[in-house]
């Protein structure tokens, strides 16, 4: 399957600083053909920061897709049901949505979109971006790499001087990464050298 050809829900969790990377790549994605539909989580598309306005986000992401965001728990649960995807991409991905992914816990719109989407045997593709992914994330990491259905987006250590438990996606793996999934296969490698992303 092409990136044209696909439905691909793209999920966002609260790494604020990786939001224009995150929409860049939502951009490209558009461009080749994909039919996107926007799922945010509650801090991801109602919290204000020095990296951007929430309102602000919202509009670009609904005027990208051309559809309503699902930014609540009753909005996610029909993804599952009505077969609204065929992958789900949660970019980024926080070092808290992914432990609640790892331990089955659904109660936010993002992870409930997870959950629902996998009712249907259906890829994952995980665009990390966590200052813990070495540290208290690093366990969830390994266990969703054995997870059926579930595949990683490669990553790399962001800032290994200052933030030395820190892992971020690279980004610019993600296309690759979600042909790969539809496959049922992990890109490869998984682990790559240190990611510039800005984020301090």
């Amino acid at each position: 399957m092409e990136i044209k050809d696909m439905k691909i829900g793209v999920c966002m969790c609260g790494s604020f600083c990786t939001f224009d990377r995150a929409i860049g790549i939502m951009e490209g994605l558009k461009e080749k053909g994909a039919d996107l539909g926007i799922v945010m989580s509650y801090n991801a598309s109602g919290t204000d920061t020095r990296f951007g306005m929430a309102e602000d986000f919202r509009s670009r992401l609904y005027a990208l897709s051309g559809k309503e965001l699902i930014t609540d728990i009753a909005g996610a649960e029909p993804i599952g049901p009505k077969n609204m995807f065929d992958v789900l991409l949660i970019c980024p991905c926080t070092g808290n949505t992914l432990g609640k992914i790892n331990n089955g816990i659904a109660d936010t719109p993002v992870t409930l979109a997870v959950k629902s989407h996998l009712r249907n045997e259906k890829p994952v593709v995980i665009c990390i971006a966590t200052n813990d992914g070495l540290g208290g994330n690093f366990q969830n990491i390994g266990q969703l790499m054995n997870k059926k259905n579930i595949y990683f987006v490669p990553f790399g250590q962001d800032d290994y001087m200052g933030k030395p438990r820190s892992l971020v996606a690279d980004f610019s793996k993600t296309e690759a990464a979600l042909i790969m999934a539809m496959e049922g296969k992990q890109l490869q490698p998984v682990v790559v050298q240190p990611v510039v992303v800005g984020c301090s």
